[in-house]
């Protein structure tokens, strides 16, 4: 039903803040039931979603050299008749939230280019043929075949239908929207220190979220990053806010903290 997709969303807000926050356990942050709690008490699959003690323990990424790549897991779990253009944005999200997290991001190779391996969930012995890069970004190697039969074949009548599609290949204007996208977002992170913040009382009384709580947009994190003390040298914005709307619409948001305090998009934007 509608309430419990909404628990659903809202439960996935609470994980994606605690990991912008670096996955800190002690990390505190007001939960989709507007309780504060620290991100320790945050559920992960009946683990702890806060797990580090310093940031810099925080390795974050949304695909890696195993099982398959962000692109192919959104060609599963988006809905079959999404654009590519849906397609790419919902990379690029991903994208983003890795680039603008506390912590060490990890990038998994060919994720701005819209990397695929067709569906390989183990490319280890899979040769070139799955496991190709094309830095000329004429093509993501989706739909180059149904990939190695040994870890994948239970799943060949699942993948069959869309690497025959066409639809679900991009053209290389999608690939290079992505492919700039992360060199901005990685301009924006290497624009402040407050992006990688070293100690845990550093995250702590510099990152704030808003848009919390039972009542929030779903769909939207409002990440305010902001250093009062002026500990942190080397900025060249002493205040940032960050917005992720992961909606199909757009979204207007206004917090009274934020009031009158003459934000501008940032020159990267």
């Amino acid at each position: 039903g509608n309430n419990d997709e909404k628990a659903r969303l809202l439960h996935y807000a609470d994980l994606i803040r605690v990991g912008l926050a670096g996955n800190l356990a002690e990390y505190s942050l007001v939960d989709m039931n507007g309780n504060t709690v620290k991100g320790k008490q945050v559920d992960y699959n009946g683990q702890p979603a806060g797990y580090t003690a310093d940031p810099q323990e925080h390795i974050i990424y949304i695909s890696a050299h195993d099982n398959q790549t962000l692109f192919d897991n959104n060609t599963y779990k988006m809905p079959a008749d999404a654009t590519m253009e849906e397609r790419v944005r919902a990379q690029n999200m991903g994208i983003s939230i890795v680039a603008l997290s506390q912590g060490v991001p990890f990038f998994d190779a060919g994720i701005d280019m819209l990397r695929s391996k067709s569906f390989d969930r183990d490319s280890y012995n899979s040769g070139d043929w799955f496991n190709k890069l094309d830095f000329t970004y004429q093509d993501n190697n989706f739909g180059v075949g149904l990939p190695p039969a040994e870890k994948n074949s239970e799943n060949w009548s699942l993948m069959q239908p869309f690497l025959a599609n066409s639809a679900y290949k991009p053209a290389q204007a999608d690939i290079l929207k992505s492919v700039n996208h992360l060199r901005e977002m990685l301009r924006i992170r290497k624009s402040s220190p407050l992006f990688r913040l070293e100690t845990a009382e550093q995250v702590e009384t510099m990152l704030h979220f808003y848009n919390v709580g039972p009542e929030q947009i779903p769909g939207l994190i409002v990440m305010e990053l902001h250093d009062p003390t002026g500990a942190v040298v080397g900025y060249s914005y002493p205040r940032v806010v960050v917005l992720f709307n992961a909606t199909d619409e757009t979204v207007s948001f206004s917090a009274t903290e934020l009031a009158n305090l003459n934000l501008v998009l940032h020159p990267v934007q």
